[in-house]
């Protein structure tokens, strides 16, 4: 167990202190200066080591203690400043072993890159209190909708085999042109591929390992609102497959044309929602469904069935 807390609702990073053979190290403030003073400047870790934001089991690392191979020592990262995402999370349901949140548009699931403590799992930890909180599977930051995160760590493996082993039923829907030509609903399957680095990802020839159902569910004037049924969970599955189809979904910054980099507009979110997760409980055997209680702002609320 670590010896510091949270922080923002983010753990401490662990470091393992590795081998010396050639005992270039002969203190832990060699090894730290060493390793981070290319990132941080050799100041910034001095002062760390003054401050005792280094810690190992017993306490605070002294700058001058002798190096010890195999040794853990814990500390905090200094995070960026982040834009923060002005919306709140719904919580669907929460009970000793789930929460199942309704995350808005533009915030991410879990910290990653440069979105840190501006995500749901940062956001859960510290208002709910639950320190061990864990996402069962992810949702793309510009996804709305529902995730499902498990309470007790001894329970999480059973939460994410099932989405895993594909024994969850997710609905999400879209808001996307309407083309009187097309006939649906339709199945699509293809193979898709991300790059590293690289935004988009894209189909390419080769066995499919995507499949996506698309349904109609009513239309207004150029307009349609649809049922998208995903059988599998590749990286923007539903967006490219709808691109695919020449539907591309409203506001979307990377299908069909990857937009310039700059300040996202928080007005114009992808008209994506997760709507529906429905599984058998892997605890209790008993059937689930969770519904959002989100809407798609560019399909009104008095056009819904």
């Amino acid at each position: 167990m670590a010896p510091l807390p949270q922080r923002d609702g983010i753990d401490p990073v662990r470091l393992r202190l590795p081998e010396d053979p050639a005992g270039a190290w002969p203190t832990v403030r060699d090894h730290l200066v060493h390793r981070f003073a290319g990132a941080v400047g050799a100041e910034r870790v001095d002062a760390m080591l003054r401050d005792g934001r280094f810690v190992g089991t017993d306490g605070p690392v002294a700058p001058d203690e002798p190096y010890a191979a195999g040794r853990y020592v814990w500390f905090h990262r200094d995070f960026a400043p982040e834009a923060p995402v002005p919306f709140g999370i719904g919580i669907v349901h929460r009970d000793e072993r789930l929460v199942v949140a309704d995350k808005p548009h533009f915030l991410a699931t879990t910290p990653r890159g440069s979105h840190i403590t501006e995500t749901a799992l940062a956001r859960l930890r510290r208002d709910l209190g639950l320190p061990g909180l864990q996402p069962a599977h992810r949702l793309d930051r510009l996804t709305a909708g529902l995730v499902l995160f498990v309470v007790r760590p001894q329970d999480r493996g059973a939460y994410q085999s099932l989405f895993r082993n594909r024994r969850v039923r997710k609905e999400y829907e879209a808001v996307a042109p309407y083309d009187p030509e097309f006939s649906l609903p339709v199945t699509v399957r293809s193979r898709i591929e991300k790059e590293r680095g690289v935004p988009a990802a894209r189909e390419v020839p080769g066995e499919p390992n995507s499949e996506s159902r698309i349904e109609l569910l009513e239309r207004r004037g150029g307009l349609g609102r649809y049922r998208l049924l995903p059988a599998t969970g590749r990286t923007h599955q539903l967006r490219v497959h709808m691109n695919g189809l020449g539907l591309p979904i409203l506001n979307d910054p990377l299908y069909p044309a990857v937009l310039p980099e700059g300040p996202e507009d928080l007005s114009r979110p992808l008209q994506l929602l997760a709507r529906a997760l429905e599984f058998t409980d892997p605890v209790t055997g008993e059937p689930c469904r969770f519904t959002s209680r989100r809407r798609l702002a560019q399909w009104p609320r008095s056009i819904h069935s």
